[in-house]
């Protein structure tokens, strides 16, 4: 934990500088995978991605979602038609019904109407010497056979009209049936016609979802390793500055020590460099647990940045340093303002893995341990984790050994 930690909520890390720089670049990355989405083409990961491949990546998964909302906006279309066929059909049926019971119905009238007619006329020709003016028609009288004929005659002429009628009724009760009947056949053909049209239209949709899915998992890694790329680069640069100042360190050493005898210097570093010089003579031996440390730091790449964090659930930057030398039987501040005055400074020039490298007045904003090569890991800010990356050396305060 650092000075700035424990009286700030300034996140501890790098310098401010540096830390917006990483901010906006993780900014910018979350836009970029926001806008996409979760995406993939076959991605080759020995070939280094590029921002043509990014963009030729994105104008797929552009033209791949216009066609899917294409399918989908069909699919919608389609299902209003399909529920549209479904009430016609309904409605159709609905009419077969009722023409069918009209026709039982007209059948069950007319078959009444003629039961009753064929009693009544039966009654009237059996029921001879009432007072009835219809069955006198029916008595045996000679005169009256002629009557009698007639009402015969009547009678089975209304009979047989109700039942043309019904013939008629009957008869264009079919017809209306064969119509409708040949209505909904039609109206069922086109309704699987549409059902058809909507299945394949989701299949089609299916396929492009899929698709899409693929493309936009190959951006996302397409960024992720452009991001790697460069962050690889930055710290191999870092790396690089930081040798170069070491070698400096080493060559202004040489040249005081052939020009004094057992002075100090007065602190500023070849060229103008921020790199404080702060020789000792002759520095002390490195710990034997130094490198042990340096293991333990590095097996804790990828734990999550935690303030006030000491363990593997979570580290912040003096956490990591203290628990890493912890694993070597070395006991450490919870502080890097206080693991800065409890290690002895040496000249960058003298720096082995193991060595710790302090930021900050007195080096109470940060602390981070060299690994070797111009590296160093570190439990950088709120939001990242346990990394390896290229030393820093602006801001830096000063190299610590532990004892």
């Amino acid at each position: 934990m650092t000075h700035a930690e424990q009286y700030s909520t300034v996140e501890p890390g790098a310098c401010p500088a540096r830390r917006n720089r990483t901010r906006n670049r993780v900014l910018a990355t979350i836009a970029l995978a926001s806008a996409l989405g979760a995406t993939s083409l076959v991605f080759t990961s020995d070939l280094p991605a590029s921002a043509d491949q990014i963009s030729s990546a994105q104008a797929q998964a552009a033209a791949i979602s216009a066609q899917l909302n294409a399918a989908e906006a069909r699919i919608q279309s389609l299902t209003g038609q399909i529920n549209e066929a479904d009430y016609k059909l309904s409605q159709l049926q609905s009419q077969i019904a009722a023409s069918q019971a009209q026709m039982v119905k007209d059948q069950r009238e007319v078959g009444k109407d003629q039961s009753q007619l064929r009693v009544q006329a039966i009654s009237d020709y059996t029921s001879a010497g009432t007072s009835n003016t219809a069955t006198q028609l029916f008595t045996s009288n000679v005169n009256t056979s002629g009557i009698r004929s007639e009402y015969s005659s009547i009678a089975t002429g209304n009979v047989t009209s109700t039942i043309d009628h019904l013939h008629t009724a009957q008869t264009q009760l079919a017809a209306t049936q064969a119509s409708l009947g040949q209505q909904k056949s039609q109206a069922q053909a086109a309704r699987n016609s549409l059902a058809s049209a909507q299945s394949e239209a989701s299949g089609l949709a299916a396929q492009d979802q899929s698709t899409l899915a693929s493309v936009n998992a190959n951006i996302q890694a397409l960024v992720q390793q452009k991001q790697k790329q460069e962050q690889e680069a930055a710290a191999q640069a870092a790396a690089a500055a930081f040798n170069q100042k070491v070698q400096a360190q080493k060559a202004a050493q040489v040249q005081q020590q052939a020009t004094t005898t057992g002075g100090t210097s007065g602190g500023g570093s070849p060229g103008g460099s921020s790199v404080p010089i702060t020789p000792t003579a002759p520095p002390p031996p490195l710990s034997s647990g130094a490198r042990g440390a340096v293991q333990a730091a590095e097996r804790e790449i990828g734990v999550p940045y935690v303030w006030g964090g000491t363990t593997p659930a979570g580290f912040d930057c003096s956490g990591l340093v203290m628990w890493a030398y912890a694993q070597v039987g070395i006991s450490l501040p919870h502080f890097s303002g206080a693991q800065y005055a409890s290690t002895t400074h040496i000249s960058m020039a003298d720096i082995q893995p193991g060595d710790l490298l302090f930021y900050g007045p007195g080096g109470s904003d940060h602390v981070a341990m060299y690994i070797g090569g111009g590296q160093m890991v570190e439990a950088p800010y709120t939001g990242a984790s346990v990394w390896n990356t290229g030393v820093r050396t602006s801001g830096l305060a000063g190299v610590g050994r532990v004892g």
